[in-house]
Protein backbone atom coordinates (compact mmCIF):
# COMPACT_ATOMS: atom_id res chain seq x y z
CA UNK A 1 0.00 0.00 0.00
CA UNK A 2 1.20 3.34 -1.18
CA UNK A 3 2.40 5.56 1.75
CA UNK A 4 0.36 8.64 0.64
CA UNK A 5 -2.60 6.97 2.32
CA UNK A 6 -1.13 4.16 4.96
CA UNK A 7 -0.06 7.55 6.86
CA UNK A 8 1.66 7.32 10.31
CA UNK A 9 2.61 4.39 11.99
CA UNK A 10 -0.03 4.65 14.62
CA UNK A 11 0.52 3.23 18.52
CA UNK A 12 -2.43 1.04 19.22
CA UNK A 13 -3.95 1.65 22.15
CA UNK A 14 -5.09 -0.68 24.65
CA UNK A 15 -7.35 0.29 26.62
CA UNK A 16 -38.90 -14.60 13.08
CA UNK A 17 -38.19 -17.08 11.23
CA UNK A 18 -38.72 -16.75 14.93
CA UNK A 19 -38.71 -20.27 16.61
CA UNK A 20 -41.12 -20.78 19.48
CA UNK A 21 -42.83 -23.96 20.30
CA UNK A 22 -46.59 -24.53 21.44
CA UNK A 23 -47.36 -24.11 24.90
CA UNK A 24 -50.58 -24.26 27.15
CA UNK A 25 -50.45 -21.56 29.78
CA UNK A 26 -51.11 -22.32 33.07
CA UNK A 27 -51.58 -19.81 36.10
CA UNK A 28 -51.85 -19.08 39.71
CA UNK A 29 -52.52 -15.98 41.73
CA UNK A 30 -49.83 -13.80 41.70
CA UNK A 31 -47.93 -13.67 44.64
CA UNK A 32 -44.13 -12.24 45.47
CA UNK A 33 -41.43 -13.87 43.93
CA UNK A 34 -38.56 -15.41 45.63
CA UNK A 35 -35.02 -16.78 44.19
CA UNK A 36 -34.16 -20.03 43.02
CA UNK A 37 -31.66 -22.21 45.18
CA UNK A 38 -28.73 -22.98 42.61
CA UNK A 39 -28.58 -26.39 40.83
CA UNK A 40 -25.04 -28.00 40.44
CA UNK A 41 -24.24 -29.11 37.33
CA UNK A 42 -21.42 -28.52 34.35
CA UNK A 43 -22.25 -27.88 30.86
CA UNK A 44 -21.10 -28.68 27.31
CA UNK A 45 -17.79 -28.99 25.76
CA UNK A 46 -15.31 -27.13 24.07
CA UNK A 47 -15.38 -26.88 20.35
CA UNK A 48 -12.71 -26.99 18.22
CA UNK A 49 -14.68 -26.59 15.16
CA UNK A 50 -17.65 -24.29 13.62
CA UNK A 51 -20.75 -25.59 15.36
CA UNK A 52 -23.55 -26.72 13.10
CA UNK A 53 -26.87 -25.64 12.97
CA UNK A 54 -28.81 -27.50 15.37
CA UNK A 55 -31.49 -29.81 14.03
CA UNK A 56 -35.02 -28.73 13.95
CA UNK A 57 -37.52 -31.59 14.86
CA UNK A 58 -41.64 -31.92 15.85
CA UNK A 59 -44.38 -29.97 14.15
CA UNK A 60 -45.04 -26.52 13.52
CA UNK A 61 -48.46 -26.21 15.72
CA UNK A 62 -48.09 -23.10 16.68
CA UNK A 63 -51.13 -21.05 15.19
CA UNK A 64 -49.02 -18.26 14.17
CA UNK A 65 -47.43 -17.90 10.46
CA UNK A 66 -44.56 -15.86 12.14
CA UNK A 67 -43.90 -18.73 14.50
CA UNK A 68 -42.06 -22.16 14.05
CA UNK A 69 -41.40 -24.76 16.73
CA UNK A 70 -38.69 -26.86 17.25
CA UNK A 71 -37.60 -29.18 19.58
CA UNK A 72 -34.09 -29.54 21.82
CA UNK A 73 -34.18 -33.17 22.10
CA UNK A 74 -30.65 -32.85 21.30
CA UNK A 75 -28.16 -36.41 22.65
CA UNK A 76 -26.52 -36.04 25.75
CA UNK A 77 -22.85 -35.20 25.08
CA UNK A 78 -20.24 -37.79 25.65
CA UNK A 79 -18.19 -35.87 27.40
CA UNK A 80 -20.25 -34.31 29.55
CA UNK A 81 -18.83 -33.39 32.91
CA UNK A 82 -20.45 -33.53 36.01
CA UNK A 83 -19.72 -30.95 38.98
CA UNK A 84 -21.01 -27.66 40.40
CA UNK A 85 -21.43 -24.50 38.90
CA UNK A 86 -24.12 -21.79 39.32
CA UNK A 87 -24.20 -20.59 35.97
CA UNK A 88 -24.02 -22.18 31.65
CA UNK A 89 -20.25 -22.61 31.08
CA UNK A 90 -19.28 -20.84 28.27
CA UNK A 91 -17.77 -22.51 25.50
CA UNK A 92 -14.34 -21.68 24.74
CA UNK A 93 -15.37 -19.74 21.35
CA UNK A 94 -17.60 -17.61 19.35
CA UNK A 95 -18.72 -17.46 15.31
CA UNK A 96 -19.37 -14.19 14.58
CA UNK A 97 -20.61 -13.60 10.33
CA UNK A 98 -18.08 -10.84 9.23
CA UNK A 99 -19.70 -8.23 7.00
CA UNK A 100 -16.44 -7.76 5.86
CA UNK A 101 -15.53 -11.51 4.69
CA UNK A 102 -19.07 -12.06 4.15
CA UNK A 103 -18.61 -15.52 6.36
CA UNK A 104 -18.94 -16.75 10.03
CA UNK A 105 -15.56 -16.46 11.55
CA UNK A 106 -14.24 -17.66 14.84
CA UNK A 107 -13.69 -14.80 16.93
CA UNK A 108 -10.25 -13.70 18.82
CA UNK A 109 -9.92 -10.96 20.70
CA UNK A 110 -7.00 -8.84 20.00
CA UNK A 111 -5.96 -8.88 23.20
CA UNK A 112 -6.46 -11.65 25.63
CA UNK A 113 -9.44 -11.77 27.50
CA UNK A 114 -9.89 -8.00 26.17
CA UNK A 115 -12.88 -7.04 24.08
CA UNK A 116 -12.90 -3.42 22.03
CA UNK A 117 -16.67 -2.88 20.69
CA UNK A 118 -17.99 0.37 18.89
CA UNK A 119 -21.39 0.60 17.82
CA UNK A 120 -22.91 3.45 15.95
CA UNK A 121 -25.35 5.34 18.05
CA UNK A 122 -28.43 7.18 17.28
CA UNK A 123 -28.40 10.88 15.74
CA UNK A 124 -30.71 12.32 18.42
CA UNK A 125 -32.76 14.75 17.16
CA UNK A 126 -36.11 12.74 17.92
CA UNK A 127 -37.63 9.76 19.56
CA UNK A 128 -36.05 6.13 18.98
CA UNK A 129 -38.25 4.23 17.00
CA UNK A 130 -38.29 0.13 17.22
CA UNK A 131 -35.33 -0.56 14.82
CA UNK A 132 -32.96 1.45 16.48
CA UNK A 133 -34.22 -0.59 19.53
CA UNK A 134 -33.07 -3.93 17.34
CA UNK A 135 -30.10 -2.61 17.08
CA UNK A 136 -28.82 -1.94 20.75
CA UNK A 137 -30.71 -4.67 21.66
CA UNK A 138 -28.72 -7.19 19.52
CA UNK A 139 -25.61 -5.26 20.59
CA UNK A 140 -26.78 -5.53 24.34
CA UNK A 141 -26.88 -9.50 23.39
CA UNK A 142 -23.37 -9.74 22.53
CA UNK A 143 -21.89 -7.26 25.18
CA UNK A 144 -23.53 -9.61 27.55
CA UNK A 145 -22.55 -13.19 25.96
CA UNK A 146 -19.04 -11.77 25.79
CA UNK A 147 -18.83 -10.99 29.02
CA UNK A 148 -20.56 -14.59 29.83
CA UNK A 149 -17.23 -15.73 28.24
CA UNK A 150 -15.25 -14.02 30.18
CA UNK A 151 -14.05 -11.07 28.55
CA UNK A 152 -13.87 -7.87 29.96
CA UNK A 153 -15.33 -5.49 27.34
CA UNK A 154 -15.21 -2.29 26.54
CA UNK A 155 -18.15 -1.07 24.90
CA UNK A 156 -18.40 2.38 23.48
CA UNK A 157 -21.48 3.61 21.52
CA UNK A 158 -21.30 7.41 20.60
CA UNK A 159 -24.33 10.24 20.50
CA UNK A 160 -24.27 12.01 16.62
CA UNK A 161 -25.59 15.40 18.41
CA UNK A 162 -24.09 17.69 15.59
CA UNK A 163 -25.85 16.84 11.92
CA UNK A 164 -27.73 18.23 9.33
CA UNK A 165 -30.80 16.76 10.65
CA UNK A 166 -30.56 18.18 14.13
CA UNK A 167 -29.68 21.50 13.26
CA UNK A 168 -33.04 21.62 10.97
CA UNK A 169 -35.42 20.26 13.70
CA UNK A 170 -33.56 22.87 15.77
CA UNK A 171 -34.79 25.45 13.52
CA UNK A 172 -38.21 24.60 12.97
CA UNK A 173 -38.96 24.27 17.22
CA UNK A 174 -36.93 27.46 17.66
CA UNK A 175 -34.40 25.51 20.26
CA UNK A 176 -30.23 25.30 20.10
CA UNK A 177 -28.94 22.43 18.25
CA UNK A 178 -27.05 21.30 21.20
CA UNK A 179 -30.06 21.50 23.99
CA UNK A 180 -32.20 19.66 21.29
CA UNK A 181 -29.70 16.68 20.99
CA UNK A 182 -29.25 16.56 24.93
CA UNK A 183 -32.83 16.36 25.49
CA UNK A 184 -33.23 13.19 22.90
CA UNK A 185 -30.13 11.76 24.46
CA UNK A 186 -31.94 11.70 27.88
CA UNK A 187 -34.87 10.25 25.78
CA UNK A 188 -32.91 7.32 24.37
CA UNK A 189 -31.65 6.47 27.65
CA UNK A 190 -34.68 6.02 29.22
CA UNK A 191 -36.16 3.69 26.53
CA UNK A 192 -32.59 1.82 26.68
CA UNK A 193 -33.73 1.05 29.95
CA UNK A 194 -36.97 0.06 29.34
CA UNK A 195 -35.52 -2.89 27.23
CA UNK A 196 -33.09 -4.04 29.79
CA UNK A 197 -30.11 -3.09 27.53
CA UNK A 198 -26.81 -2.58 29.29
CA UNK A 199 -25.14 1.22 29.42
CA UNK A 200 -22.22 1.10 27.83
CA UNK A 201 -18.69 1.70 29.35
CA UNK A 202 -18.56 4.76 27.57
CA UNK A 203 -21.30 7.14 25.67
CA UNK A 204 -19.03 9.85 23.18
CA UNK A 205 -21.26 13.37 21.94
CA UNK A 206 -19.88 14.40 19.05
CA UNK A 207 -19.14 18.33 20.50
CA UNK A 208 -17.46 17.01 23.08
CA UNK A 209 -14.73 15.74 20.51
CA UNK A 210 -14.12 18.22 18.45
CA UNK A 211 -10.00 18.14 19.27
CA UNK A 212 -9.77 14.91 18.04
CA UNK A 213 -11.98 14.86 15.02
CA UNK A 214 -9.84 18.10 13.77
CA UNK A 215 -6.56 16.13 14.53
CA UNK A 216 -7.75 13.11 12.63
CA UNK A 217 -8.73 15.43 10.00
CA UNK A 218 -5.28 17.24 10.10
CA UNK A 219 -3.53 14.17 9.65
CA UNK A 220 -5.70 12.67 6.51
CA UNK A 221 -4.41 16.03 4.57
CA UNK A 222 -0.94 15.41 5.46
CA UNK A 223 -0.92 12.09 4.19
CA UNK A 224 -2.50 13.35 0.90
CA UNK A 225 -6.01 12.02 0.92
CA UNK A 226 -8.26 14.75 1.63
CA UNK A 227 -8.36 18.37 0.15
CA UNK A 228 -9.51 21.76 0.92
CA UNK A 229 -12.18 23.80 -0.79
CA UNK A 230 -13.56 27.36 0.43
CA UNK A 231 -13.58 26.00 4.00
CA UNK A 232 -14.74 22.80 3.02
CA UNK A 233 -12.69 19.27 3.50
CA UNK A 234 -13.56 16.38 1.88
CA UNK A 235 -12.05 12.96 1.54
CA UNK A 236 -10.61 11.79 -2.07
CA UNK A 237 -12.00 8.26 -2.40
CA UNK A 238 -9.46 7.95 -5.41
CA UNK A 239 -6.74 8.20 -2.63
CA UNK A 240 -7.78 4.92 -0.95
CA UNK A 241 -7.81 1.60 -3.50
CA UNK A 242 -9.64 -0.45 -1.35
CA UNK A 243 -12.84 1.66 -0.95
CA UNK A 244 -15.44 -0.40 -1.29
CA UNK A 245 -14.40 -3.76 -0.11
CA UNK A 246 -17.06 -3.73 3.21
CA UNK A 247 -20.02 -3.32 1.28
CA UNK A 248 -18.96 -4.92 -2.09
CA UNK A 249 -19.46 -1.59 -4.11
CA UNK A 250 -17.31 -0.57 -7.09
CA UNK A 251 -16.50 3.37 -6.91
CA UNK A 252 -18.04 4.07 -10.06
CA UNK A 253 -21.02 2.65 -9.07
CA UNK A 254 -21.29 5.21 -6.34
CA UNK A 255 -24.00 8.28 -6.60
CA UNK A 256 -23.89 11.01 -4.79
CA UNK A 257 -26.57 11.07 -2.15
CA UNK A 258 -27.70 10.01 0.74
CA UNK A 259 -26.02 11.90 3.15
CA UNK A 260 -22.70 12.45 0.24
CA UNK A 261 -23.41 16.06 -0.79
CA UNK A 262 -23.74 17.16 -4.45
CA UNK A 263 -21.31 19.25 -4.96
CA UNK A 264 -19.70 20.26 -8.08
CA UNK A 265 -16.30 21.47 -6.44
CA UNK A 266 -15.59 17.58 -5.48
CA UNK A 267 -13.01 15.99 -7.50
CA UNK A 268 -14.79 12.61 -7.18
CA UNK A 269 -18.67 12.66 -6.91
CA UNK A 270 -18.45 9.89 -3.97
CA UNK A 271 -15.78 12.12 -2.18
CA UNK A 272 -17.46 12.92 1.45
CA UNK A 273 -17.11 15.77 3.78
CA UNK A 274 -14.64 15.64 6.25
CA UNK A 275 -15.21 19.41 7.82
CA UNK A 276 -18.02 21.77 6.74
CA UNK A 277 -17.17 25.27 6.82
CA UNK A 278 -19.96 27.46 9.04
CA UNK A 279 -23.27 28.55 7.69
CA UNK A 280 -25.42 31.47 9.34
CA UNK A 281 -27.60 29.60 12.03
CA UNK A 282 -25.79 26.81 12.79
CA UNK A 283 -23.37 25.77 15.19
CA UNK A 284 -19.58 25.95 14.22
CA UNK A 285 -15.98 25.42 15.95
CA UNK A 286 -12.98 26.43 14.86
CA UNK A 287 -10.36 24.82 13.15
CA UNK A 288 -7.18 25.46 10.78
CA UNK A 289 -9.51 25.66 7.97
CA UNK A 290 -11.93 28.05 9.31
CA UNK A 291 -14.95 27.70 11.46
CA UNK A 292 -17.07 24.85 10.81
CA UNK A 293 -18.53 21.39 11.86
CA UNK A 294 -17.45 18.06 11.23
CA UNK A 295 -19.03 15.91 8.09
CA UNK A 296 -21.35 12.89 9.89
CA UNK A 297 -18.27 10.37 8.70
CA UNK A 298 -15.37 11.29 10.83
CA UNK A 299 -16.80 11.80 14.34
CA UNK A 300 -16.88 7.72 14.49
CA UNK A 301 -13.46 7.47 13.11
CA UNK A 302 -12.19 9.67 15.53
CA UNK A 303 -14.26 8.62 19.05
CA UNK A 304 -13.45 4.84 18.28
CA UNK A 305 -10.05 5.56 17.86
CA UNK A 306 -9.96 8.15 21.65
CA UNK A 307 -11.74 5.03 23.07
CA UNK A 308 -10.23 1.80 21.51
CA UNK A 309 -7.61 2.58 19.79
CA UNK A 310 -6.91 2.70 15.73
CA UNK A 311 -7.10 -1.48 15.99
CA UNK A 312 -10.07 -2.96 18.03
CA UNK A 313 -12.43 -6.18 17.68
CA UNK A 314 -15.70 -5.39 16.84
CA UNK A 315 -17.16 -2.39 15.21
CA UNK A 316 -21.27 -2.88 14.78
CA UNK A 317 -24.47 -1.28 13.38
CA UNK A 318 -27.61 -1.49 11.67
CA UNK A 319 -27.17 -2.77 7.90
CA UNK A 320 -28.24 0.56 6.39
CA UNK A 321 -24.50 1.99 7.99
CA UNK A 322 -22.50 -0.43 5.79
CA UNK A 323 -22.62 1.90 2.78
CA UNK A 324 -21.96 4.87 3.44
CA UNK A 325 -21.00 5.25 6.65
CA UNK A 326 -18.89 2.11 7.52
CA UNK A 327 -16.97 2.28 4.45
CA UNK A 328 -16.42 5.99 4.74
CA UNK A 329 -15.19 5.26 8.50
CA UNK A 330 -12.50 2.31 7.18
CA UNK A 331 -11.10 4.86 4.57
CA UNK A 332 -10.53 7.80 6.57
CA UNK A 333 -9.61 6.01 9.11
CA UNK A 334 -7.17 3.71 7.53
CA UNK A 335 -5.84 7.12 5.86
CA UNK A 336 -5.17 8.91 9.03
CA UNK A 337 -3.49 5.46 10.60
CA UNK A 338 -1.72 2.88 8.28
CA UNK A 339 -2.33 0.36 10.88
CA UNK A 340 -5.79 0.72 11.63
CA UNK A 341 -7.96 -2.44 11.65
CA UNK A 342 -11.04 -3.96 12.93
CA UNK A 343 -11.28 -7.48 13.30
CA UNK A 344 -15.22 -8.12 12.92
CA UNK A 345 -17.93 -5.91 11.46
CA UNK A 346 -20.79 -7.17 12.88
CA UNK A 347 -24.25 -5.36 11.02
CA UNK A 348 -27.60 -6.78 12.20
CA UNK A 349 -30.89 -6.91 9.57
CA UNK A 350 -33.98 -4.15 9.53
CA UNK A 351 -37.38 -4.01 10.94
CA UNK A 352 -39.86 -3.95 8.29
CA UNK A 353 -43.32 -2.79 7.81
CA UNK A 354 -44.90 -4.58 4.98
CA UNK A 355 -41.88 -5.68 3.51
CA UNK A 356 -40.29 -2.11 3.54
CA UNK A 357 -37.37 -0.85 5.98
CA UNK A 358 -38.41 0.98 9.09
CA UNK A 359 -37.65 4.56 8.75
CA UNK A 360 -37.94 7.80 9.86
CA UNK A 361 -37.62 9.32 6.22
CA UNK A 362 -39.99 7.10 4.90
CA UNK A 363 -42.59 7.82 7.93
CA UNK A 364 -43.29 4.39 8.74
CA UNK A 365 -41.69 3.74 12.05
CA UNK A 366 -42.95 3.13 14.97
CA UNK A 367 -41.41 5.00 17.87
CA UNK A 368 -40.24 2.53 21.11
CA UNK A 369 -42.30 5.09 23.20
CA UNK A 370 -45.58 3.89 21.38
CA UNK A 371 -45.09 0.23 21.54
CA UNK A 372 -44.16 -0.09 24.70
CA UNK A 373 -47.55 1.93 25.51
CA UNK A 374 -48.86 -1.05 24.91
CA UNK A 375 -46.47 -3.96 25.04
CA UNK A 376 -44.37 -5.18 27.93
CA UNK A 377 -40.41 -3.54 27.37
CA UNK A 378 -39.57 -7.01 27.81
CA UNK A 379 -42.16 -8.38 25.81
CA UNK A 380 -40.74 -5.87 23.28
CA UNK A 381 -37.10 -7.44 23.56
CA UNK A 382 -38.45 -10.88 23.05
CA UNK A 383 -40.31 -10.19 20.07
CA UNK A 384 -36.57 -8.80 18.64
CA UNK A 385 -34.62 -12.04 20.02
CA UNK A 386 -37.10 -14.66 18.29
CA UNK A 387 -35.41 -13.51 15.05
CA UNK A 388 -31.85 -14.31 13.79
CA UNK A 389 -30.36 -10.71 14.70
CA UNK A 390 -29.16 -10.78 10.20
CA UNK A 391 -31.98 -11.52 9.19
CA UNK A 392 -35.27 -8.91 8.46
CA UNK A 393 -37.86 -8.79 10.94
CA UNK A 394 -41.51 -7.84 10.12
CA UNK A 395 -42.86 -5.52 12.56
CA UNK A 396 -46.34 -6.04 13.61
CA UNK A 397 -49.05 -6.60 16.42
CA UNK A 398 -49.85 -9.97 15.61
CA UNK A 399 -46.26 -10.88 16.49
CA UNK A 400 -46.41 -8.40 19.74
CA UNK A 401 -49.11 -10.17 20.71
CA UNK A 402 -47.52 -13.35 20.13
CA UNK A 403 -44.34 -12.45 22.04
CA UNK A 404 -46.48 -11.11 25.16
CA UNK A 405 -48.22 -14.22 25.56
CA UNK A 406 -44.71 -16.23 25.04
CA UNK A 407 -43.01 -14.00 28.12
CA UNK A 408 -46.27 -14.18 30.57
CA UNK A 409 -46.20 -17.52 30.13
CA UNK A 410 -42.49 -17.98 30.91
CA UNK A 411 -42.62 -15.57 33.89
CA UNK A 412 -45.73 -17.48 35.58
CA UNK A 413 -44.24 -20.75 34.97
CA UNK A 414 -41.30 -19.78 36.70
CA UNK A 415 -43.16 -17.53 38.94
CA UNK A 416 -45.61 -20.68 40.24
CA UNK A 417 -42.45 -22.89 40.28
CA UNK A 418 -40.69 -20.37 42.98
CA UNK A 419 -43.35 -20.35 45.11
CA UNK A 420 -43.85 -24.36 45.12
CA UNK A 421 -39.77 -24.70 46.24
CA UNK A 422 -40.09 -21.94 48.85
CA UNK A 423 -43.55 -23.40 50.33
CA UNK A 424 -42.41 -26.92 50.41
CA UNK A 425 -38.90 -27.12 50.03
CA UNK A 426 -37.05 -26.85 53.41
CA UNK A 427 -34.42 -28.86 54.18
CA UNK A 428 -34.29 -30.62 50.26
CA UNK A 429 -30.82 -31.23 48.74
CA UNK A 430 -30.30 -29.44 45.83
CA UNK A 431 -27.26 -31.76 44.77
CA UNK A 432 -29.41 -34.84 44.06
CA UNK A 433 -31.20 -33.82 40.77
CA UNK A 434 -32.75 -36.89 39.78
CA UNK A 435 -30.73 -38.22 36.44
CA UNK A 436 -34.19 -37.50 33.90
CA UNK A 437 -33.91 -33.79 35.15
CA UNK A 438 -30.41 -33.98 34.69
CA UNK A 439 -30.50 -35.05 31.02
CA UNK A 440 -33.04 -32.43 30.47
CA UNK A 441 -30.53 -29.43 31.78
CA UNK A 442 -27.88 -31.17 29.98
CA UNK A 443 -29.28 -31.19 26.59
CA UNK A 444 -30.67 -27.63 27.46
CA UNK A 445 -27.44 -26.29 27.94
CA UNK A 446 -25.98 -27.93 25.16
CA UNK A 447 -28.77 -25.79 22.40
CA UNK A 448 -27.66 -22.75 24.52
CA UNK A 449 -24.04 -23.14 23.91
CA UNK A 450 -23.66 -24.13 20.50
CA UNK A 451 -27.19 -22.20 19.21
CA UNK A 452 -24.98 -18.85 21.03
CA UNK A 453 -22.17 -19.63 19.34
CA UNK A 454 -23.45 -19.90 16.26
CA UNK A 455 -23.51 -16.29 15.62
CA UNK A 456 -25.43 -15.69 17.93
CA UNK A 457 -28.65 -17.79 17.12
CA UNK A 458 -31.24 -16.60 19.65
CA UNK A 459 -34.55 -18.51 18.33
CA UNK A 460 -33.25 -21.61 18.71
CA UNK A 461 -32.95 -20.66 22.05
CA UNK A 462 -35.89 -19.20 23.19
CA UNK A 463 -37.78 -22.33 21.49
CA UNK A 464 -35.09 -24.36 23.51
CA UNK A 465 -36.44 -23.06 26.52
CA UNK A 466 -39.94 -24.44 26.14
CA UNK A 467 -38.59 -28.08 27.16
CA UNK A 468 -37.76 -27.28 30.79
CA UNK A 469 -40.83 -24.78 30.93
CA UNK A 470 -43.46 -28.22 30.07
CA UNK A 471 -41.35 -30.39 32.81
CA UNK A 472 -41.40 -27.53 35.08
CA UNK A 473 -45.12 -27.10 34.67
CA UNK A 474 -45.99 -30.88 34.31
CA UNK A 475 -44.32 -30.86 38.01
CA UNK A 476 -46.38 -28.38 39.13
CA UNK A 477 -49.76 -28.96 38.11
CA UNK A 478 -50.25 -32.65 36.70
CA UNK A 479 -50.84 -35.57 39.28
CA UNK A 480 -48.27 -37.55 37.82
CA UNK A 481 -46.06 -34.82 38.29
CA UNK A 482 -46.78 -33.43 41.83
CA UNK A 483 -45.52 -37.08 43.06
CA UNK A 484 -42.09 -37.21 41.46
CA UNK A 485 -39.24 -38.46 43.60
CA UNK A 486 -37.36 -35.05 44.30
CA UNK A 487 -39.58 -33.13 42.69
CA UNK A 488 -38.53 -29.82 44.40
CA UNK A 489 -34.74 -30.47 43.78
CA UNK A 490 -35.72 -30.78 39.87
CA UNK A 491 -37.44 -28.02 40.08
CA UNK A 492 -35.01 -26.07 41.50
CA UNK A 493 -32.42 -26.89 39.06
CA UNK A 494 -34.65 -26.77 35.64
CA UNK A 495 -35.82 -23.31 36.94
CA UNK A 496 -32.12 -22.45 37.75
CA UNK A 497 -31.13 -23.18 34.14
CA UNK A 498 -33.80 -21.31 33.01
CA UNK A 499 -33.36 -18.47 35.06
CA UNK A 500 -29.56 -17.84 34.39
CA UNK A 501 -30.34 -18.00 30.37
CA UNK A 502 -33.03 -15.63 30.47
CA UNK A 503 -30.14 -13.28 32.35
CA UNK A 504 -27.71 -13.47 29.72
CA UNK A 505 -30.45 -12.83 26.90
CA UNK A 506 -31.89 -9.65 29.24
CA UNK A 507 -34.89 -11.18 29.36
CA UNK A 508 -35.18 -11.61 33.39
CA UNK A 509 -37.70 -9.03 35.39
CA UNK A 510 -36.82 -7.47 38.97
CA UNK A 511 -39.98 -9.54 39.86
CA UNK A 512 -41.81 -12.15 38.44
CA UNK A 513 -44.98 -10.91 40.56
CA UNK A 514 -44.19 -7.03 39.17
CA UNK A 515 -43.82 -8.06 35.63
CA UNK A 516 -47.51 -10.60 35.48
CA UNK A 517 -49.25 -7.75 36.75
CA UNK A 518 -47.67 -5.08 34.32
CA UNK A 519 -48.11 -7.59 31.34
CA UNK A 520 -52.35 -7.89 32.89
CA UNK A 521 -52.38 -4.07 32.50
CA UNK A 522 -51.17 -3.81 29.19
CA UNK A 523 -53.59 -6.08 28.10
CA UNK A 524 -56.07 -4.41 29.42
CA UNK A 525 -55.30 -1.00 27.97
CA UNK A 526 -54.98 -3.26 24.46
CA UNK A 527 -58.61 -4.64 25.29
CA UNK A 528 -59.72 -0.81 26.48
CA UNK A 529 -60.63 -2.42 29.37
CA UNK A 530 -60.65 -2.47 33.26
CA UNK A 531 -60.01 -5.22 35.36
CA UNK A 532 -63.44 -4.38 37.32
CA UNK A 533 -65.46 -4.93 33.72
CA UNK A 534 -63.23 -7.98 33.14
CA UNK A 535 -64.41 -9.36 36.96
CA UNK A 536 -68.07 -8.26 35.95
CA UNK A 537 -68.31 -10.70 32.90
CA UNK A 538 -66.81 -13.46 34.57
CA UNK A 539 -69.27 -12.65 37.21
CA UNK A 540 -72.09 -12.30 34.48
CA UNK A 541 -70.70 -15.84 33.09
CA UNK A 542 -70.91 -17.28 36.14
CA UNK A 543 -74.32 -16.41 36.88
CA UNK A 544 -75.06 -17.97 33.65
CA UNK A 545 -73.50 -21.17 34.03
CA UNK A 546 -75.62 -21.45 37.43
CA UNK A 547 -78.21 -20.86 35.48
CA UNK A 548 -77.50 -23.73 32.55
CA UNK A 549 -77.27 -20.49 30.02
CA UNK A 550 -74.17 -22.07 28.34
CA UNK A 551 -75.33 -20.00 25.32
CA UNK A 552 -74.84 -16.39 27.16
CA UNK A 553 -71.73 -18.45 29.00
CA UNK A 554 -69.84 -19.23 25.74
CA UNK A 555 -70.49 -15.62 24.45
CA UNK A 556 -69.07 -13.91 27.17
CA UNK A 557 -66.20 -15.77 27.44
CA UNK A 558 -65.50 -15.10 23.18
CA UNK A 559 -66.24 -11.99 23.79
CA UNK A 560 -63.19 -11.21 25.84
CA UNK A 561 -61.02 -13.66 24.01
CA UNK A 562 -61.27 -11.29 20.88
CA UNK A 563 -60.02 -8.70 22.86
CA UNK A 564 -56.97 -11.27 24.06
CA UNK A 565 -58.35 -11.96 27.92
CA UNK A 566 -58.51 -15.67 27.98
CA UNK A 567 -60.56 -17.13 31.21
CA UNK A 568 -59.41 -20.47 33.20
CA UNK A 569 -62.25 -22.35 34.88
CA UNK A 570 -60.54 -23.86 37.98
CA UNK A 571 -61.73 -25.71 41.43
CA UNK A 572 -61.68 -22.41 43.27
CA UNK A 573 -63.48 -20.13 40.47
CA UNK A 574 -62.66 -18.46 37.11
CA UNK A 575 -59.91 -16.29 37.05
CA UNK A 576 -58.55 -14.55 33.80
CA UNK A 577 -54.70 -14.04 31.66
CA UNK A 578 -54.03 -12.34 28.58
CA UNK A 579 -53.86 -14.24 25.31
CA UNK A 580 -53.14 -13.56 22.30
CA UNK A 581 -56.90 -12.11 20.91
CA UNK A 582 -58.72 -14.48 18.82
CA UNK A 583 -58.55 -13.21 15.24
CA UNK A 584 -55.26 -13.94 15.19
CA UNK A 585 -55.34 -17.27 16.91
CA UNK A 586 -57.51 -17.93 13.44
CA UNK A 587 -54.24 -17.47 11.30
CA UNK A 588 -53.24 -21.21 11.84
CA UNK A 589 -50.33 -22.94 10.29
CA UNK A 590 -50.75 -26.05 8.61
CA UNK A 591 -48.46 -29.08 9.21
CA UNK A 592 -45.91 -29.01 6.03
Amino acid sequence: MKAAWLGKKCEEKKTMATLFKCHKPLCSSIRFASSFPCSPFRYAPNRTRPPRTIPVAGKRRQFFPFFSSLTSSLPVPSDYNSGPTGAPSPPSELWLHNTMTKKKELFKSKLESKVGMYVCGVTAYDLSHIGHARVYVTFDVLYRYLRHLGYDVSYVRNFTDVDDKIIARANEVGEDPISLSRRYCNEFHQDMVSLHCLPPAVEPRVSDHMPQIVDMINTILDNGCAYRIDGDVYFSVDKFPQYGRLSGRKLEDNRAGERVAVDARKRNPADFALWKSAKEGEPSWQSPWGPGRPGWHIECSAMSAAYLGHSFDIHGGGMDLVFPHHENEIAQSCAACGDSNISYWVHNGFVTVDSEKMSKSLGNFFTIRQVIDLYHPLAVRLFLLGTHYRSPINYSNALLESASDRIFYIYQTLYDCENVIREQGAGFKDSAIPPDTMNCIVKFNDVFAASMADDLHTPVVLAAISDPLKIINDMLHTRKGKKLAKRIESLSGLGNIVQKVLTILGLMPTTYSEVLQQLKEKALKRAKLTEDQVIQKIHERTEARENKDYEKSDAIRKELSIVGIALMDNPDGTTWRPAVPLDLQQLEVGTP
